[in-house]
C-alpha cells in the first residue's frame, strides 16, 4: 500500500463528512456551454463539473467549474445556501471535487457570466491534490502518463483534444457529403500488407495460427472497391513496429480513402480542398504557423518530380539499379553518404528512400506535391503508362512532414504478383519492411477491379500541423509509455 500525502490524508479525512461522496447520478437541466448562452433571470438551472478554482470567504464564495469545452463561476452566499450548507462547502470542498449546482444565472460586474447558487450536490471527491494553479503539470512525461491531469490543468491541450474531436466529426460530414461510405477492416490480419513497414505479431488461440497487427487498411479497402463500394473510407488504428521519434509512434490513427475511376491527379484535386476546407473548420483559417513557419493551405502547392530531383541529386540514372551494393557504392563515391551512414539500408528501395528523405524532403516547407515515384518503393501503385519503372504516386509534403501517400492504385493482378515476388527478394536481401505475397488480395483483384485512386493521411501528424505541436505525443491523448 503506498503512502499518501498529507493533502491526501485531509482529503481522505473530509470523506468521513460526506453521507454519500460517491453518488449515481445528477440531473442536469444545461451543459456548462449551454449555461453560458443563458438570459440574466434565468431560474432552475442545474449544472455540473469539476472544481477548478475557489476563493472561499465569509458569507460570499465563488467557485468555478469546468469541463473539457467550458467553465462557469458559481457564486455562493450563505444567505441564499443557508448557514449548514456554507459551512460544509468551506470545510468540505476542493478543487478537483466535482459538484453539481443549482441557480439563477446572472452576470457579476466583472462580466462574467454565474450562477447564483440556491442548491449544492457534491457528486466526486477528488483524493489527489491537482498541481499548483499557475504551473500545472511541467514534467513532460507526466504529462503523457496522466493526461487526466494536463486536461484539467492546460488550457492549450483541452484545445488540441477537442480540435481532434472536432476534426473526426467535420472528416465524416465531409466524406458523406461526397458520397464516401464508412466502413472497418480487420486489425488481426494474415498478411504483412498494405504498406512497406515492421509489423507486430500475435498468436490467435483459437485458429491457433500467427497474426500481424494491420500496418495499413489498403488491401480490405480496395477488396470493396471491387465489391462495388465505389468511394470508400475508414479511419483506422494501425501498428508499425519501427522506431519511435517525434513524428512516429508504434500505435497511429490514419485515414484512408479509395475512389473507384479516379487517378492520382483527382486525389491531388481532393486532398486540396479537404485541407483547406477542414484548416477553416478546426482554425477558421487556411492559414497556419508550424514550428515557426508561417503556411498557407490557400496559396498555391509546388510540385516535385521525384524521379528528376533524385537523379540531379545523385548524378547517375539509379532506375535500371536492382542490386542494392551497386547502389550503396555509387551513392558513397559520390560522397553523399559514408558507409555507416548506409549500413542500415538493407534493399534498393531502402537506399532511395534513405537519399530521398534527407537530401529532399528535410529542405521543403511547402505546401508541395511530390509526384514521380521510383516502381520500386510503391508495389501497390499502378505503372505509368509512358515509364514502367515509374508509378502514378504523389506524397504531400510541409515543413519536411510527409502529410499523405496516395497512388492511382495498381489493378492488374498479374503484375501485382510480380511486384509482391519482388518484395519477398528484398525481405530475403534483409529488408524487414517488405510486403508478403498476399494471395488473398490477389485473389480479389482477379476477381476484377475497376480504376481506382485511394489516399492515406496521418491524422496524429495532421493534428501537429494544425495545432503547431513539436511531438505527435502532444496530439495522442494516450501514448504508450514505459512502465514505471
Amino acid at each position: 500500500m503506498r503512502e499518501y500525502s498529507d493533502q491526501e490524508l485531509i482529503r481522505r479525512e473530509k470523506i468521513k463528512n460526506i453521507k454519500n461522496p460517491y453518488p449515481d447520478k445528477y440531473e442536469l437541466t444545461h451543459t456548462l456551454s449551454e449555461a453560458r448562452l443563458l438570459k440574466d433571470g434565468v431560474k432552475d438551472v442545474k449544472i455540473a463539473g469539476r472544481i477548478s478554482f475557489m476563493r472561499k470567504m465569509g458569507k460570499l464564495s465563488f467557485f468555478k467549474i469546468r469541463n473539457i469545452q467550458d467553465s462557469m463561476q458559481l457564486e455562493f452566499r450563505i444567505d441564499i445556501v443557508g448557514e449548514e450548507k456554507y459551512d460544509f462547502m468551506k470545510k468540505v470542498l476542493d478543487t478537483g471535487d466535482f459538484i453539481g449546482a443549482e441557480g439563477q444565472i446572472t452576470t457579476t460586474q466583472t462580466g462574467e457570466k454565474t450562477l447564483q447558487v440556491h442548491d449544492f450536490t457534491f457528486l466526486g471527491k477528488a483524493l489527489r491534490p491537482l498541481p499548483e494553479k499557475f504551473h500545472g503539470l511541467q514534467d513532460t512525461e507526466l504529462k503523457y502518463r496522466e493526461r487526466y491531469v494536463d486536461l484539467i490543468m492546460n488550457e492549450d491541450s483541452r484545445k488540441v483534444f477537442l480540435g481532434r474531436s472536432k476534426f473526426y466529426f467535420f472528416l465524416r460530414q465531409f466524406m458523406n457529403e461526397h458520397n464516401f461510405l464508412e466502413v472497418e477492416t480487420p486489425i488481426l490480419q494474415t498478411s504483412v500488407s498494405g504498406a512497406s513497414a515492421k509489423p507486430f505479431f500475435t498468436h490467435h488461440n483459437a485458429l491457433d495460427i500467427d497474426c500481424n497487427l494491420r500496418i495499413a487498411p489498403e488491401c480490405y479497402l480496395k477488396e470493396c472497391n471491387a465489391a462495388g463500394f465505389d468511394r470508400v473510407y475508414e479511419v483506422a488504428k494501425c501498428f508499425r513496429n519501427e522506431g519511435m521519434d517525434t513524428q512516429h509512434l508504434q500505435e497511429f490513427t490514419q485515414i484512408e480513402w479509395y475512389a473507384s475511376y479516379w487517378n492520382f491527379e483527382d486525389n491531388i484535386t481532393f486532398f486540396k480542398k479537404f485541407m483547406q476546407e477542414v484548416a477553416k473548420y478546426l482554425l477558421g483559417t487556411t492559414k497556419i504557423t508550424y514550428q515557426d513557419k508561417q503556411i498557407d493551405l490557400a496559396s498555391k502547392w509546388e510540385r516535385l518530380n521525384y524521379v528528376e530531383k533524385l537523379t540531379e541529386i545523385l548524378g547517375f540514372d539509379f532506375l535500371d539499379i536492382e542490386d542494392p551494393e551497386e547502389l550503396r557504392e555509387k551513392i558513397i563515391k559520390q560522397k553523399l553518404f559514408n558507409k555507416e551512414d548506409l549500413i542500415e539500408c538493407k534493399s534498393t528501395a531502402q537506399l532511395i528512400d534513405f537519399v530521398y528523405k534527407r537530401k529532399i524532403r528535410e529542405d521543403l516547407v511547402g505546401p508541395t506535391i511530390i509526384w514521380n515515384y521510383p516502381a520500386v518503393l510503391k508495389p501497390l501503385a499502378r505503372r505509368n503508362d509512358d515509364n514502367p519503372k515509374i508509378v502514378d504516386v504523389f506524397q504531400v509534403v510541409i515543413c519536411g512532414s510527409e502529410i499523405c501517400n496516395a497512388y492511382s492504385e495498381l489493378v492488374d493482378p498479374d503484375v501485382q504478383r510480380k511486384n509482391f515476388e519482388v518484395q519477398l527478394k528484398q525481405r530475403e536481401q534483409g529488408d524487414e519492411e517488405a510486403m508478403d505475397l498476399d494471395e488473398d488480395y490477389l485473389r480479389a483483384m482477379e476477381q476484377g477491379m475497376p480504376p481506382i485512386s485511394g489516399l492515406g493521411v496521418g491524422i496524429d501528424r495532421l493534428m501537429m500541423i494544425f495545432y503547431n505541436a513539436s511531438s505527435v505525443r502532444d496530439v495522442v491523448l494516450f501514448p504508450l509509455m514505459r512502465k514505471k
